[in-house]
């Protein structure tokens, strides 16, 4: 059943207990408006009206088209795994309005992260469109003041807030206190805020108002949200952002392979692809073009509803938004997921045949394996780098 997690079926947007979120809302917290450079790390949603986003993370925007975040965030669909970031004061229960989502087109963990105790845990986004309307966050300088025992800092997130009335979903900020201090991270305590499951990777700031620095990354904290945040510190990062953020663009393709035509004709890279097609290949068998959940096929009429799409026809959506952005989509006949090649067999189908309700427990299942693995307490109580 894992192995055929990747599937068109519509992913419960609550599942039970911790396991609604990959990250560390604050506890305690109060909203947010003033930072929108503050966004959410969610699963690339494939299917066009009734569809919940799935949140997995906060995260920091430092430049118009990169976000920082933690790495952790990545370990269920990996660094290669379908993503999108949400800009917007209320991703949960739906959207408000206001929020836009965009498409991530690259993801790359920190080369020395270390998932067991959560050093370097940080990871860069690469966005498909820059955010323009939005001042990224000031990342540090020479000359900032580093962060210090007692100093107060505000953290950022859209996780859990242990308060039945105001669900996860919501960008909250909350105050903390300094607590200790290594030369890679940092540890805080409540003042009175905490961060909790959902905060993960998303920014703490410091300085006077109206100048404030992004300091740290959330990163985990104790499991009951009340006494101990654990921050990567950004000015450790230099070495690890600078570089990404100086890539230059990879070039627009110039020719993509037609949409109606993806069953027929094989692909060589994702740049052969439309809309943000990925090239998978499985096995022996041709690389073909499809959408991350979704077995190969084609696509064809626009739609805004799997009805407009006849029996059991799918409306998956290819870009966040326009005109364009969903169309009705008609699976390869006789096709295996190319997305689990270990399950290559004629007797074996995911994709479409997964049912709704199956895949959601699948992946409350392993969001919640997830949740404890990355939130237990780090080993001696202390961020070590």
């Amino acid at each position: 059943m894992l192995a055929c997690l990747p599937s068109c079926g519509p992913v419960d947007p609550e599942p039970p207990g911790p396991a609604g979120s990959l990250g560390q809302a604050l506890v305690q917290g109060t909203d947010a408006p003033g930072d929108p450079a503050a966004v959410a790390l969610v699963a690339r949603r494939t299917r066009c009206g009734g569809e919940a986003p799935v949140l997995l993370c906060s995260g920091a925007l430092i430049a118009p088209d990169v976000v920082l975040t933690a790495a952790h965030c990545l370990a269920v669909f990996t660094e290669d795994g379908p993503y999108e970031v949400f800009v917007g004061p209320t991703l949960l229960p739906e959207p408000g309005p206001g929020g836009r989502f965009v498409r991530v087109t690259r993801a790359v963990s920190h080369p020395k992260f270390v998932p067991a105790t959560h050093i370097w845990d940080a990871a860069l986004l690469r966005l498909a469109v820059p955010v323009t309307d939005v001042p990224p966050l000031r990342l540090p300088q020479a000359g900032d003041a580093p962060v210090a025992p007692g100093d107060l800092v505000r953290a950022v997130g859209y996780g859990d807030t242990k308060d039945a009335a105001r669900p996860m979903g919501q960008r909250l900020q909350g105050l903390l206190q300094v607590t200790g201090v290594t030369d890679s991270g940092f540890q805080a305590g409540p003042a009175p805020a905490m961060t909790c499951v959902g905060d993960s990777g998303g920014p703490v700031l410091g300085g006077p108002a109206g100048n404030e620095v992004l300091l740290g990354l959330t990163i985990s904290g104790d499991v009951a949200c009340r006494t101990e945040a654990v921050q990567l510190r950004v000015d450790a990062l230099e070495d690890f952002v600078r570089p990404f953020l100086e890539e230059a663009p990879p070039p627009a393709p110039t020719e993509t392979l037609p949409l109606d035509a993806l069953c027929e004709a094989s692909c060589a890279s994702d740049a052969d692809c439309p809309s943000g097609l990925q090239c998978v290949s499985a096995g022996d068998d041709p690389a073909r073009c499809l959408l991350p959940a979704l077995q190969a096929g084609t696509y064809g009429a626009a739609c805004t509803e799997d009805a407009a799409c006849g029996e059991q026809g799918v409306c998956a959506r290819l870009e966040v938004d326009g005109d364009d952005a969903c169309r009705c989509f008609t699976p390869c006949e006789a096709t295996v997921d190319p997305l689990t090649p270990e399950m290559d067999r004629p007797d074996v189908k995911c994709g479409c045949g997964s049912g709704p309700g199956d895949l959601g427990a699948t992946l409350a299942v392993l969001l919640g394996l997830f949740w404890r693995q990355s939130h237990r307490r780090i080993p001696g109580g202390r961020f070590r780098a």
